[in-house]
């Protein structure tokens, strides 16, 4: 039974991270040359991540399964970035930013780390500046910043609503700048397919070359996980459709603890589902609701003459409008956190007041915006958030209401880390939305990109070191070792096995099952009948997936399919884990939404007594129940209260 240490440091919450990293050990710049690190995916915390420990010295290896680090999914978020920098002079803060964080995540998350990435978040923003990143101003030159949900100050950087991609660019650029100078090598389509382990130590990684379908090795002194979150496991998400929880499950399956899986964000402002043919859903940004009203009639009639097609929008008079989120939390009105907003919308359509032809959407409404502050304002802020939405749906909304929905976002449950954001598997290093860390049960909007840049340029550079200095006069990985073949085939016995299954149904078909399954009954809201239906269910489709999937093209050659199939078959595993983790957590928190633990106004319910801990999974064995260890969450420095944003 392995025993969790989260190496917190002791001493003040404000000083510990810079007494850690007086404490820690240092690798010099001559020894920085004998290590090797593989980083694994290149998004805003692998890019950030490879260049910086480039830059430090050591001899990197970077992978993606993308053509190009820049189609990271990184890219796609929209809203901004968070940083305690108090540029409006309205009493933001370093702790303001940590209490935020705490209270945004329902008291589900440790405060020495929260509290560490709200103290290096204005770093970020000077990092990104000096890179170039076109953040948004103000008249006289300043940064400007905007508010997000669940926060009373202006604290999120932005640049339109193409955030991600512009500081996506940034990393990239100083990825690329590295790769130029021979300190990073860097491997494009080639997807990690296992971990190797020697001596208990991370030592490397088995790879697919997805253009040749070559299975190969690769070693190092440490393995860097940056692969993002598990979303797509319900099929429909405003993940990118490559987006897949696989690196992190396979490093569960030789040892990694899996924290918190139950924890998923529900993102309120994505445009509806529609139509059963969908592969993915878009996001809306969060920094829509700065501006943009919610609302559905006040009146059910309405409601169905909306469904029907009968009535628009602008026929339902402004007396007959519900703006429920301004009429239910009137101190944080539009504003308030991700999982709340999302509950709400639920709730007001499961009434019957939806308002597009399923009765599945709500109404965000910038008529009110636009009369206030003028057309031009609006399209310089959410110009191209607002040509999307058009050309997606065909519907103008300078003229008329965007419809928005909830759906499947972030995952804020990952891989297990420490305080220096390594594993329970020495040497190996989880970072950004892969691992638990910093969020809690749920993630104040702005914050994931926050987290990425924070862990990759500032904390891992720093911690991976203390690891490091042990490993110097190690010699690198033998790729030839015993450790490594015996992983090698275990990843081509079953590729080979999936392969010659030789079904009649594609991947996809598997897929959507699944994802019904989950959002079903381990989506917005959960109760203990449902999740052990989910846990069963997921069972029998997975059974039927390797006995029927049929997977067309050549096995040593490029294969999309393949590479689904192989995702697909973990997401029936990580599925079954979040309904196991969920039924477990009888409470109500963030965005795990328990049925059976509500208040009487349908808020979410936590149980500090029991449920203040973070959840540890330990992968027992192929078709054995994992062990379930426990990290006690330890509060000093904020009272737990039941959240309220009213």
């Amino acid at each position: 039974m392995s025993i969790l240490d989260s190496k917190i440091p002791e001493g003040p919450l404000a000083e510990k991270w810079s007494k850690h990293k007086a404490a820690i050990k240092v690798v010099s710049p001559a020894n920085k040359r004998k290590l090797e690190i593989i980083v694994v995916g290149t998004g805003l915390g692998g890019a950030s991540a490879a260049a910086s420990l480039a830059e430090l010295g050591y001899k990197v290896k970077a992978f993606c399964y993308q053509d190009s680090p820049r189609r990271a999914h990184s890219i796609a978020a929209q809203g901004g970035i968070n940083a305690a920098k108090n540029y409006q002079n309205d009493n933001d803060s370093v702790y303001r930013l940590f209490y935020d964080t705490i209270k945004g995540g329902d008291y589900r998350a440790r405060e020495a780390n929260v509290y560490r990435l709200a103290e290096v978040s204005p770093n970020i923003i000077d990092q990104c500046v000096a890179q170039g990143v076109p953040f948004g101003r103000e008249y006289g030159g300043l940064l400007d910043n905007r508010s997000f949900g669940g926060v009373l100050v202006s604290r999120t950087f932005y640049a339109r609503g193409q955030t991600g991609q512009q500081l996506l660019i940034g990393a990239y650029q100083a990825l690329n700048r590295q790769i130029s100078k021979g300190a990073v090598e860097m491997y494009n389509r080639h997807e990690m397919l296992d971990l190797v382990k020697i001596d208990g130590k991370a030592r490397g990684i088995i790879a697919r070359d997805l253009v040749s379908g070559e299975i190969k090795r690769f070693g190092a002194h440490a393995v860097v996980v940056a692969t993002g979150g598990y979303g797509n496991v319900f099929f429909l998400s405003t993940n990118a459709m490559g987006s897949n929880g696989s690196a992190a499950w396979q490093c569960y399956k030789r040892g990694a603890f899996m924290s918190n899986p139950c924890f998923v964000q529900i993102h309120p402002t994505c445009i509806p589902v529609h139509g059963d043919q969908q592969s993915k859903l878009t996001l809306m940004s969060e920094s829509l609701r700065n501006d943009g009203r919610v609302w559905v009639p006040k009146k059910k009639e309405d409601a169905v003459k909306l469904q029907k097609g009968e009535i628009g929008p602008n026929d339902i008079p402004d007396e007959d409008r519900d703006f429920y989120l301004e009429r239910r939390y009137p101190s944080y009105g539009n504003l308030v956190p991700r999982d709340v907003a999302s509950r709400a919308a639920k709730e007001r359509c499961d009434a019957g007041f939806g308002v597009n032809s399923e009765g599945k959407a709500v109404f965000l409404d910038f008529k009110y915006s636009i009369d206030r502050l003028g057309k031009n304002v609006i399209a310089q802020r959410y110009g191209n958030l607002f040509q999307m939405y058009e050309k997606i749906t065909d519907v103008d909304p300078y003229t008329e209401p965007m419809m928005i929905y909830p759906a499947i976002h972030y995952s804020m449950g990952g891989t297990w880390v420490d305080y220096n954001l390594m594993t329970t598997v020495p040497g190996l290093y989880s970072i950004g939305e892969a691992n638990f860390s910093d969020h809690g049960a749920n993630r104040l909007g702005a914050s994931a990109l926050m987290q990425g840049l924070a862990d990759g340029y500032f904390v891992l550079p720093y911690t991976i070191g203390d690891y490091l200095a042990d490993e110097i006069m190690t010699p690198m990985a033998d790729t030839n070792a015993p450790e490594f073949a015996e992983v090698e085939k275990d990843v081509k016995d079953r590729i080979e096995k999936l392969y010659n299954i030789k079904g009649s149904k594609p991947v996809d078909y598997f897929h959507k099952k699944l994802g019904q399954v989950m959002w079903d009954y381990v989506g917005m809201a959960r109760n203990a009948e449902g999740l052990q239906k989910a846990i069963d269910m997921i069972k029998e489709i997975r059974e039927e997936f390797w006995k029927d999937v049929r997977i067309p093209g050549e096995l040593d050659n490029l294969n999309p399919e393949l590479e689904k199939a192989g995702r697909v078959a973990d997401f029936f595993d990580i599925g079954e884990l979040m309904a196991r983790d969920a039924l477990d957590r009888n409470e109500s928190c963030g965005g795990h939404f328990r049925e059976e633990s509500a208040t009487e106004e349908g808020e979410a319910k936590r149980n500090d007594e029991k449920f203040t801990y973070v959840s540890c999974w330990e992968y027992k064995g192929e078709g054995v129940e994992p062990d379930m260890h426990k990290e006690d969450l330890v509060f000093e420095n904020v009272k737990l209260t039941q959240r309220s944003y009213k």
